[in-house]
């Protein structure tokens, strides 16, 4: 192995970690806040709806900025946009630790989340140009690993940092992690340079190409998608502020489909959406996360009403599937490049598909144990399809729109992720309020709601079953899975 070799070796590696613990960091500032939301409103005196905005907020602003950074990455350079990013995070997590009142704590969450979604979006395009084809899986897996990680950590860091020294104290630390990762995306994440000729030349150049009214309506129309459901949750799916954002997010997806075909220079081209193997990735991302937050959401629920178990008895339970999600997901993102990702993550989709399906028959009012086992399962489904989905999707862009490819993956992705829970637990509330039998015929266990509720969540998981059916067989070079479908 020659020097430019291992010099090679070695960016690709610091790449790798300035990535991964970026991506673990939003994560953990995502998950730890959930912890401490009750603290934040007794020490601002706050309604629980108030507190409410720290999170929604935060989310909001995230949903609508990782389509963007992805377009972004395509036009200028990466190493620029994605140290921008952690910039604005720690800027908004200065903010938040010195915020007098909860008005200004959700404004230093928005510009967290203005920051952190760069690092999905760009995280993932990283990887797509920094590693060619057959080589992605790994790396992959291990962006999917951190995100286990934050989730099993984020909660337990929260909780015992907050107890023991304030709140306060977990935004100076994200702010210092973050602030500490800038010099090592500057030096290892791509540049202008590493694009390609087809980026424009400049920031100036490139923000003359950016498709502002494209850009814009296709983020919001995703804001106000997640708003909606949100609130529908919250205020039920009949009321006006509901149901006039899906009809808001409606028309602005509407412009948007006629925008990418009347602009000289759209935000992306219309060849992306009939891409079939890029729409097949991102169905089958949406509806996979879908289940498996709906799932993470349902479980405490039915631990604690039915089963009687305390935060502590609830996070026992969770957490070794967190744990197998971050074991595995390397290995899975491995075998994707070996064998190609189609077959793995069919049979991980039917492995969660058996899982919620399991739940919904045996577990839902019978011991936690049982519950305990289906989530389990769940989590080794979602490890063999989180990387090797995410694989798939970027073997399926150019070059030349591998950003703006990516940052609408994750955005769907993160979406699915926010209809899931809401969706689910709303369908639960109506089962509650109907009191007839279980809709499951195998269902032998206590509870019909939660039961119909994870029926619910395997109906989602066959319909990414069937999406994954258009997955290409091989991620080209590399790949040993046969031509591409």
């Amino acid at each position: 192995m020659d020097a430019e070799e291992r010099a090679g070796q070695r960016n690709t590696r610091l790449l790798l970690i300035v990535v991964v613990t970026a991506i673990l960091i939003s994560v953990l500032n995502q998950t730890f806040v959930n912890v401490v939301v009750p603290d934040i409103r007794q020490d601002y005196g706050a309604t629980q709806g108030q507190a409410g905005w720290v999170i929604t907020g935060y989310l909001l602003v995230f949903a609508v900025g990782i389509p963007l950074y992805g377009r972004i990455a395509d036009l200028y350079s990466l190493r620029y946009t994605f140290a921008l990013g952690l910039l604005l995070l720690a800027a908004g997590s200065l903010a938040c630790a010195l915020a007098p009142s909860l008005p200004l704590l959700v404004a230093g969450r928005v510009l967290q989340a203005a920051g952190a979604s760069a690092i999905p979006a760009l995280g993932f395009a990283s990887v797509a140009k920094a590693l060619p084809p057959g080589s992605r899986g790994t790396a992959l897996g291990l962006l999917s690993s951190s995100v286990g990680a934050g989730a099993a950590i984020g909660p337990v860091l929260g909780g015992f940092v907050a107890g023991l020294t304030g709140w306060h104290v977990l935004f100076y630390l994200t702010l210092l992690l973050a602030a500490l990762l800038i010099p090592g995306a500057l030096y290892a994440l791509p540049g202008t340079a590493d694009g390609g000729s087809t980026k424009p030349a400049g920031f100036m150049a490139a923000v003359q190409h950016f498709d502002v009214p494209g850009g814009l309506s296709l983020a919001l129309a995703a804001g106000l998608a997640l708003f909606g459901v949100t609130q529908g949750q919250v205020v039920g799916f009949s009321s006006p502020i509901s149901w006039g954002s899906f009809v808001a997010a409606g028309f602005l997806a509407a412009f948007f489909a006629w925008r990418i075909r009347a602009a000289s220079d759209p935000f992306v081209t219309p060849h992306l959406f009939r891409n079939k193997a890029f729409l097949a990735a991102s169905v089958t991302g949406f509806f996979m996360m879908f289940c498996n937050v709906g799932s993470l959401v349902l479980v405490p629920l039915l631990l604690s009403e039915v089963n009687g178990l305390s935060a502590a008895g609830i996070g026992l339970v969770l957490a070794p599937g967190a744990l197998v999600v971050a074991v595995l997901s390397p290995i899975a993102g491995r075998l994707s490049d070996r064998f190609g990702p189609r077959t793995l993550v069919r049979v991980g989709l039917v492995v969660i598909g058996l899982s919620t399906f399991s739940v919904s028959a045996f577990a839902a009012g019978a011991s936690a144990v049982a519950v305990a086992v289906g989530m389990l399962g769940l989590s080794v489904g979602f490890s063999m399809v989180n990387s090797p989905n995410a694989n798939a999707a970027a073997a399926s862009l150019s070059p030349e729109e591998s950003g703006v490819g990516l940052g609408i993956y994750q955005m769907l992705f993160f979406l699915g992720g926010g209809f899931g829970p809401a969706v689910a637990a709303t369908f639960l509330a109506v089962r509650q309020g109907s009191e007839s039998g279980a809709l499951n015929p195998l269902f032998v266990a206590s509870s019909a709601p939660f039961s119909d509720a994870f029926l619910l969540l395997t109906a989602a998981t066959v319909v990414s079953f069937v999406a994954a059916f258009g997955l290409k067989k091989s991620v080209g070079k590399g790949g040993k899975g046969g031509k591409d479908a």
